[in-house]
């Protein structure tokens, strides 16, 4: 946009609400974020019942040294989320923790 309609960069920032810092900054991320999301997804797919603070643990233990904010990040990311706990009576998934619908 700078170019484009010649104005300054503080003016473009501004106008897109947007720090002056970000367009110096090149964004980075982790070289391990792939693998790392692919084990947070495995696990949680693995262990239905459990959040990304027990997920998070599993990966210290796995040998990943992650945090529990990044884990949360990509757990939101991903759109993971811990289904509501059903009545004894009617539940909707199997002992192993797979999620099935049963008939009336």
């Amino acid at each position: 946009m700078q170019t484009e309609l010649a104005v300054s960069e503080r003016r473009v920032c501004r106008v897109l609400g947007q720090h002056r810092s970000t367009q110096r900054k090149v964004p980075r991320g982790a070289d391990d974020e792939d693998a790392l999301t692919e084990d947070i997804v495995a696990l949680a797919r693995q262990y239905g019942r459990y959040g990304y603070r027990r997920i998070t643990a599993l990966l210290r233990d796995a040998g990943w040294t992650v945090n529990r904010k990044r884990v949360e990040r990509i757990w939101r990311r991903e759109g993971l989320k811990v289904p509501q706990k059903q009545p004894k009576r009617g539940r909707l998934w199997l002992n192993d923790g797979s999620c099935i619908r049963l008939r009336p």
